[in-house]
């Protein structure tokens, strides 16, 4: 990639704020159902109206899985009715009466829809995956009544081609750009014909990717290994093997020992264990999950990718990759490419060197194998632990969760931006594990509610990310309700969870999505927050990971879990200096599984339903990134970012974010590091304003001028300071 970033394109228009469903009845009324009823049924459905607590937080001790389909089918038949009025109003199309109106709507929809999917996410059981799927077809009906229906794009679009004319503050000129685009993008200028095509492939789409991301729950418990002997976990702490014992007894294997999976390609307890067999079946039981039996979801896989193109060629595209990077800072597939592959041969000589060295120390070990999969993580640990003297143990004990999250992240955020996070034990949450916070900003008035749900279980997907119960607006006069989530492995009852360093950057990461969402101060909901493109949203979140190695954090929170004491300084330093370590294989298994997105969604409307496993090696050969001990980190089977949607065509915007990233570190460290005036100055640039303008935009008011890659390859190890 150039030294300076490609594009100022604008951010991507997200969907409706609570436009995804259907219905004018809701399914479980019989047509003379009377109206006593009716009122029966809303005064005991805590969905009918808002929430109680304060802003409307969810009160999860009044919710029960038996409110929600009728919950759903109030919401869209309110909704419908909305926009019916809308789209029906006998006056002449305005901004207020149109887009305001519409930006209005919807809200009981948001209210069920927020709290059903984020539960779906973290505490899943089977009744919600049968509503789920009830709902899919639904929810995608839904939203084409809306984007499809054309006395309301009248509407939008008279206002759009009168938009120089009405004198719209910065804010509301572009809301209106997002609805248009939104409209066309959606197919509101199709024929008839082709709107019904793309209603029949939307339903297709939303019921398939249902299924893939049910799947993939499902699938996790599936492929859990179990292990018989203890003699097998040799390698493993006697925490380590005291909650494997605990997880097996938990899932009906009494004297015996489960390794949960997780959601990547390489498996974390492969650097510890010992037994090479135990380390095959642990990889191979993660890298060739959804591959058989009635869980096989290649053919999903390959009907995904089918469907979206055939979607982009009816919108006027050439591919998907191409219509969902439109509105994005890459702009285009190619631009994404060429970033990509202009990385290739560094990070491949790299590899080679890493693999080289790893060969080695198998050599020396006594082994007479070529390194697999299975070995890599093992064997660099030992090469890892030579070259820096650093025990990963060792290391865990100055890292306890709960002063990591308060002494560490919560510390960071009120260093820079003044604000404080105040246990909410009154507040109701949706599992134990979860906690409550109330955040308050620098001058003491209340700014959010926050949830913390750190620790895996069974129902929770994998992976960490961040969503929102409630989102902010001051048109609504809402105020946000945020929960992050991570999948922490919990230690045995009694003991103190110690986490590694990775999982410590993780927790600053996501609260960096977290503050995205809580400082929004934006007036229309559809901008508010994260609403942002793909290349763009991870920018804040990656930001926030360097200030864990930052001295004055660290010295407040890297402290031994029984003694207290600070991490002894040499031990920091070997950290530090071994965060560059394995390089070239973290980039490599990123970029290639990078390449595997955009060759799925670069596929032409006409190509053949593929092969996965024969795709999967044409593409990765293509661009030269098929080492056979490095695999992708995601293969297409449990890759959620990529063919479950959400990151379609879109999983490169991690390193494009990282660039954006690594760039406002550097520029705040020249300004004095971690005060309140950079974290003033970075929040009322960046974190308040969502997409209330065009992310290249913000980016300059904030930096003075477009990124450079400099800070990111000194961030990866690949470029000192001198250079």
């Amino acid at each position: 990639m150039r030294k300076t970033l490609i594009a100022t394109a604008i951010g991507a228009a997200l969907t409706l704020s609570a436009c995804s469903e259907q219905p004018s009845t809701p399914a479980d009324l019989s047509a003379d159902t009377t109206v006593e009823a009716m009122v029966d049924v809303a005064s005991e459905n805590p969905f009918f109206q808002p929430f109680a607590l304060q802003y409307e937080a969810p009160d999860f001790r009044l919710i029960d899985d038996a409110h929600f389909l009728p919950a759903f089918e109030e919401g869209m038949a309110r909704h419908m009715a909305e926009i019916n009025a809308i789209a029906n109003n006998p006056e002449p199309a305005t901004f207020e009466n149109t887009i305001v109106a519409m930006e209005r709507s919807g809200d009981m929809l948001t209210r069920v829809s927020r709290v059903f999917f984020n539960l779906s996410g973290t505490d899943s059981n089977e009744k919600r995956r049968g509503i789920a799927r009830e709902l899919s077809p639904k929810l995608s009906a839904h939203s084409d009544n809306i984007n499809l229906n054309p006395a309301l794009f009248a509407r939008v679009e008279a206002i759009y081609n009168q938009r120089e004319a009405l004198g719209l503050d910065a804010e509301s000129a572009r809301l209106l750009d997002v609805y248009y685009d939104r409209f066309v993008r959606s197919g509101a200028t199709l024929t008839e014909d082709q709107q019904v095509k793309i209603r029949a492939l939307n339903e297709e789409h939303s019921n398939l990717t249902t299924q893939f991301s049910q799947n993939q729950l499902a699938i996790t418990r599936d492929i859990a290994v179990v292990v018989d002997n203890v003699e097998e976990l040799d390698g493993l702490s006697d925490s380590q093997i005291r909650a494997a014992a605990t997880a097996a007894e938990a899932a009906g294997h009494e004297g015996k020992y489960l390794l949960s999976i997780t959601n990547t390609t390489r498996q974390p307890i492969l650097t510890s264990l010992n037994n090479r067999e135990l380390r095959q079946r642990v990889w191979e039981a993660s890298a060739f999950r959804g591959t058989s039996g009635e869980l096989d979801v290649r053919p999903i896989v390959s009907r995904l990718a089918q469907i979206r193109a055939e979607r982009a060629q009816l919108l006027g595209y050439n591919n998907w990759a191409e219509y969902q990077l439109e509105n994005t800072m890459a702009e285009t597939p190619q631009n994404v490419l060429d970033m990509l592959t202009s990385m290739v041969p560094a990070v491949v000589a790299n590899t080679k060197q890493e693999q080289a060295d790893i060969q080695e120390m198998i050599r020396r070990h006594g082994g007479d194998f070529e390194v697999q999969p299975w070995d890599w993580e093992y064997y660099a640990e030992l090469v890892r632990q030579e070259k820096y003297d650093l025990d990963e143990n060792e290391v865990k004990q100055y890292f306890e969760f709960n002063r990591v999250l308060h002494d560490g992240v919560f510390y960071t955020m009120n260093r820079l931006y003044g604000i404080r996070f105040e246990p909410r034990p009154d507040l109701p949450v949706y599992h134990p594990d979860v906690e409550a916070y109330e955040v308050f900003d620098h001058d003491g008035t209340s700014l959010a509610i926050f949830y913390a749900d750190y620790f895996a279980r069974e129902g929770k997907r994998g992976g960490a990310w961040m969503s929102s119960f409630v989102g902010q607006s001051h048109l609504l006069g809402k105020k946000p309700v945020v929960v992050n989530v991570m999948n922490i492995p919990k230690a045995p009852e009694g003991e103190p969870t110690l986490i590694s360093y990775d999982h410590t950057t993780t927790i600053f990461h996501e609260l960096g999505h977290g503050i995205h969402g809580m400082f929004s101060n934006v007036k229309y909901p559809s901008l508010a927050g994260t609403a942002v493109s793909r290349d763009f949203v991870e920018f804040p979140s990656t930001f926030e990971e360097d200030w864990a190695a930052h001295p004055e954090v660290l010295a407040n929170y890297a402290k031994h879990h029984e003694s207290g004491e600070p991490i002894p300084s040499e031990l920091l330093e070997k950290i530090m200096q071994s965060r560059s370590f394995n390089q070239g294989f973290d980039t490599l298994e990123y970029i290639a599984a990078s390449f595997l997105d955009m060759e799925w969604h670069t596929l032409s409307a006409d190509a053949s339903l593929q092969n996965v496993e024969q795709f999967e090696a044409a593409a990765l050969a293509k661009y030269g990134v098929d080492l056979p001990a490095v695999p992708p980190r995601y293969k297409s089977t449990f890759f959620n970012h990529s063919i479950g949607g959400g990151y379609s065509a879109g999983y490169y915007a991690y390193m494009w974010s990282e660039i954006l990233a690594a760039d406002a570190f550097a520029y705040v460290q020249s300004r004095g590091g971690l005060t309140r005036e950079n974290g003033d100055h970075y929040r009322k640039n960046i974190l308040e304003v969502g997409n209330s303008r065009p992310p290249m935009e913000s980016y300059i008011k904030f930096r003075g001028q477009e990124p450079t890659t400099d800070a990111l390859l000194i961030r990866r190890g690949l470029k000192t300071q001198l250079d």
